[in-house]
Order: C-alpha cells, then sequence, then structure tokens
C-alpha cells in the first residue's frame, strides 16, 4: 500500500497546508447546539492497564468505522549525536515484519481486512494510525500486538529502509531549498536542547545507525507504558478494554525512560543564518522562541499568528505582498510541544528579491503589533478560524482519535481537549499584545536567508553524487 513517508516536524507542516476555508473572515460554521447532542465528550472513558498502557476510547455510533492512534511519546527530542534520526527511522520498521506476521503482512492483513494504515514522527511523539472496520478490531489488534512485543531487526530490511530514509532526507532537505533552511535555522536556534535535532536525522547518523543501537533504542522507547493509545469510532468502551487485557496488557512494561531535562537558556541575541544554493527564488525564515504546549498563553499565541500570516487579509500578507509588493507569500506556524518549540514566519521573496527589505516589513509589522495589539476584528476572525478548525477535526472518527490523544500526551489530560472552545473564547486583545511582546524580541530570534547562486554545480549532496 502507498505510505506518506514523514519527517513532518510541527514546523514542516506548514508547508503544505491548505488554506483555511474561514480566510475571509466569514463566520465560522457554529458547532452543533447543546439541546440537540450531548456534552462534548459524552460516553469518553480511559483505562491504565497493568503494564503502563493507557486506552482512552470514545464511542461514535455514525458509521461501523472505527480509528486508532497509538502515541508514544519518543521523538528527536530523545535522540543524541550518533543516533538522530532513529525515531522517524522505526516509523518505516515498523511495518516491516514481526513473529507472527512477517515481512508484508502488516499492510496485506490490515488491507484484507478492509483496513489502512500510516504513521507519522516529530520532534515529541511518533504515532501510528489505523482506520478500520469495527469487524476488524481484533484482527488491527493483534497486529498492533504482535509488532509491539516481536518486531523483527532482519539485517536485510534495516539496510533496505536506511537506504528509503535516506532518499527520504535528500528528497525533503537536501534537494528542498525551504527544507534545507529550515533544517539550519533550526539547528541554530537551539544550542542546548535536542529540539536542536532534524526529525528526518544528520546524514552521516543515518549512514552509521548499528543494529544494537536499534534494538535498544527500540526496548527504551516502544514499551506500553510510554504509550497512549486511542481508539475512536462504533465501539464500547469496555469491549475495547476486554480485547486489550488479551492482546497489549500481556506486553510487559520497561523502565521508564530518561527525561529530557535540558533546558535552552534564554537567547542573548539575534542569530543569522546564510544558506547560499542553486534556487530561482531568495527565502527569508524568521524564527522565534515560543511555548510549550501548556503554556497558559499558547491559544493567544496561536491566534495571534493566524492575525498574522493566514491568509490574504493577514497583516504580513497585506503589507509584504500586497502593499509593497516584497513578497510573494508568507506563511506561519506554532505547535506547541513538551517544551517551548518555535514560533515561524516563511517569506518567500520573488526572483531578484530584497532579502532585506522583505526581512525589514517583517519586522517592522511584527514590532507594530507587540506596541500596539490587534483590533477587534482581527482577533474575531482568527477565533472563527480556530474554532471552525477544531470543529472539523471533530466530525472524523480520525480527527477524535488525533485529538483526544495530542491532548492526552502534550496537555496530560485528554479531558481538556473538552474545554478547547472556551479556552480560545477567553482570549483577549490585551492577552495577544502582551503575547506579541514577549515573542518577537530580535534578540530572542534566529534569522535565516537563502541566498541564490546562479550554478548547481554540488550545492547539495544529491549533486555532488551526480557530478561523480
Amino acid at each position: 500500500m502507498f505510505r506518506q513517508p514523514l519527517l513532518w516536524s510541527a514546523c514542516l507542516s506548514l508547508l503544505a497546508a491548505p488554506a483555511a476555508s474561514a480566510q475571509s473572515g466569514r463566520v465560522a460554521p457554529r458547532p452543533p447546539s447543546a439541546s440537540a447532542t450531548p456534552k462534548l465528550g459524552a460516553g469518553v472513558e480511559a483505562r491504565t492497564f497493568k503494564n503502563g498502557l493507557k486506552v482512552i476510547v470514545w464511542p461514535h455510533h455514525d458509521i461501523p468505522n472505527a480509528a486508532l492512534n497509538n502515541w508514544f511519546r519518543v521523538g528527536s527530542r530523545n535522540e543524541r549525536p550518533g543516533i538522530t534520526g532513529l525515531s522517524h527511522f522505526f516509523e518505516h520498521m515498523m511495518f516491516n515484519g514481526a513473529k507472527k506476521y512477517g515481512p508484508g503482512e502488516f499492510d496485506r492483513v490490515m488491507e484484507a481486512n478492509g483496513g489502512a494504515n500510516n504513521a507519522f514522527t516529530s520532534e515529541d511523539v511518533t504515532v501510528y494510525q489505523d482506520w478500520f472496520p469495527v469487524s476488524a478490531l481484533p484482527v488491527i489488534l493483534d497486529l498492533e500486538a504482535d509488532r509491539l512485543q516481536n518486531l523483527a531487526f532482519d539485517p536485510q530490511v534495516i539496510e533496505s529502509e536506511r537506504g528509503v530514509v535516506y532518499s527520504e532526507r535528500r528528497s525533503s532537505v537536501d534537494n528542498d531549498n525551504t527544507g534545507s533552511l529550515m533544517e539550519q535555522v533550526q539547528a541554530t536556534a537551539f544550542v542546548a536542547h535536542p529540539y536542536q535535532i532534524p526529525v528526518i536525522g544528520w546524514p552521516s547518523d543515518i549512514e552509521s545507525w548499528r543494529i544494537e543501537d536499534l534494538q535498544r533504542y527500540f526496548k527504551t522507547y516502544y514499551a506500553p507504558n510510554n504509550a497512549t493509545l486511542v481508539i475512536a469510532g462504533d465501539v464500547q468502551p469496555q469491549q475495547i478494554f476486554a480485547l486489550i487485557e488479551k492482546t497489549l496488557e500481556p506486553i510487559p512494561a520497561q523502565p521508564a525512560p530518561e527525561p529530557v531535562r535540558t533546558q535552552e537558556p534564554e537567547q542573548q541575541g539575534e542569530r543569522r543564518v546564510v544558506v547560499k544554493k542553486f534556487a530561482q527564488s531568495p527565502l527569508l525564515q524568521l524564527a522565534y522562541h515560543g511555548l510549550a504546549a501548556k503554556d497558559a498563553d499558547s491559544e493567544a499565541l496561536d491566534l495571534l499568528v493566524r492575525i498574522l500570516s493566514e491568509g490574504d487579509s493577514s497583516r504580513l500578507h497585506r503589507r509584504l505582498v500586497e502593499e509593497e509588493r516584497a513578497a510573494i507569500r508568507v506563511r506561519g506556524s506554532f505547535s506547541g510541544g513538551f517544551d517551548p518549540s518555535l514560533v515561524w514566519l516563511l517569506v518567500d521573496v520573488p526572483p531578484g528579491g530584497d532579502l532585506a527589505r522583505a526581512e525589514a516589513l517583517a519586522t517592522e509589522e511584527l514590532a507594530r503589533v507587540a506596541r500596539e495589539g490587534v483590533t477587534d476584528a482581527e482577533l474575531r476572525k482568527a477565533r472563527n478560524i480556530a474554532l471552525a478548525t477544531f470543529w472539523r477535526g471533530l466530525e472524523t472518527n480520525d480527527g477524535r482519535a488525533r485529538e483526544l490523544g495530542a491532548t492526552e500526551t502534550f496537555r496530560g489530560d485528554y479531558r481538556l481537549l473538552f474545554d478547547t472552545p472556551a479556552r480560545y473564547e477567553k482570549v483577549t486583545r490585551e492577552q495577544v499584545k502582551k503575547v506579541a511582546a514577549r515573542i518577537f524580541d530580535s534578540q530572542r530570534r534566529t534569522v535565516g536567508w537563502l541566498v541564490p547562486t546562479d550554478t548547481q554545480e554540488a550545492s547539495t549532496p544529491a549533486a555532488k553524487d551526480a557530478a561523480r
């Protein structure tokens, strides 16, 4: 089956993010009225099993299907020099055979039972996703139990997947100008914290992982006590819990992984990165130190980034693209992790454009919002978009499983998901202004420029390979 390869970190996900349908500022669709539907989250139950695995079940009986998300608290944040990229590598390895279901069998059995699957990796987590008719539930849990307990470490398969991952790195980083610059900016923005490590891994580490590195990493992080499994759909909690007792509870717990104790020290001056590559257009990237998911200002920062960069009526689009013609596109991103992550602003400058001018204009707008704040209309539009996105995300079993898992993992309690609309409604203009002043400090940012060269000769590892 087709599996979309992923080195998606929160910052990389914005590269392909579709424009929100509410960008024009139209009023967002209202959720169903309380009188017509049960309370949000009604029927959700959770249980922690003897081996430490937490399972959350959200019954929803519209269609006879279900979605399963298994959230492992492991990403590039847990890596170190020498083994960078291993979290993403396991995203591939987990589909390559175990004891009961050998190479190729996971997908074959899944599809034979009407299911499909995928996975993704970020700096903080690796998540495995299954979608299937509820009649296949026992088989799906059997598949998951087999690969979690008996994953195979066949040397030939390891070498094959090593090549796949390296090819993925070439396509998404080495041969992608935006990806190349983002990798360098992120590695420069963090000097101590492992968020500096690219999710895909550094090339020399991809080439040199050893089988004992893989086995040790798997045993440490792919333990049931390091995971949260979420199932949403046409199921009953007690039915799921009974099946988990038979399939996943017998898998033994492992000692808890060592926590990441490193905190990024306060940045004391602007940092700059210049990448010179064959390109048609210059690129500007601004990365500011942001917030963790649990921060009380997370919703305010999310709304602020939307005001600045989401849609044709956003501040940076109007100023840089429409008024000054200094850019052809502006994008922004903030997605809180376990620790304070980056707020990204990506500016695509037209061919022959002036990077210094684009940077000056963007900096001026950020200073203005920190000084003057935002308008009622801007806050209302951003809140409409955020709430419309929230409610759309809960329209499907997949969305319900994903949002429950994310909230439990990053905020520590899945029930906080159901307070999300209220948290957005409480955000005030004054709070947004304070967050802007807190985040958009030029002394706490990293600026990246991609300066085009007029030749492709040996500008990337792939070009060097082709030249040989």
